[in-house]
């Protein structure tokens, strides 16, 4: 059986280029390794078994990405009757508060600020293309950067 294809790429060449990527949006959205890696399995299942034609490499990450981003959503929405989060402290995903990294203060910005700062600043899209992922207005990405810089300003004191 030959290897399927995605934008040219391997599944596992796929896997290898953007599992940083899509562990990223899976920690930030949950702030769980366990749930995180369950979303992200989830991902690349999706990816092998819906085959999806990409026209290029970005189509594909942006699918990537997006397809993460609605795994979150689902586990949340299923998970939010079962276990209340209180009951999982000390299991979430703890980042020390030095000056060279700002992912503790990242995570402790509301999620609708969060996702924009992360595929802004870690995975360096365009508002555009933000938009487009997240299915915004882009002038709604601008004020989303905004004030999600203001809440990272008063979380981490500086600039």
């Amino acid at each position: 059986m030959p290897e399927k294809l995605f934008a040219g790429l391997t599944y596992n060449q796929t896997v290898q280029k953007y599992s940083h990527t899509v562990a990223g949006v899976c920690v930030m959205r949950l702030q769980n390794y366990a749930d995180a890696e369950d979303c992200y399995q989830n991902v690349f299942m999706k990816l092998f078994a819906q085959s999806p034609q990409f026209s290029n490499e970005d189509h594909l990450k942006a699918w990537l990405i997006r397809v993460a981003i609605n795994e979150c959503k689902l586990l949340l929405r299923d998970n939010r009757r079962m276990i209340p989060l209180d009951s999982l402290k000390g299991r979430a995903i703890q980042f020390s508060e030095d000056s060279g990294d700002m992912s503790w203060a990242l995570l402790k910005t509301p999620q609708k600020y969060r996702d924009v700062l992360y595929l802004y600043y870690i995975e360096q899209y365009r508002v555009k293309e933000i938009a487009e992922i997240l299915k915004l207005n882009e002038n709604t990405v601008k004020t989303r950067l905004k004030r999600g810089r203001e809440a990272l300003k008063k979380i981490y004191g500086g600039d």
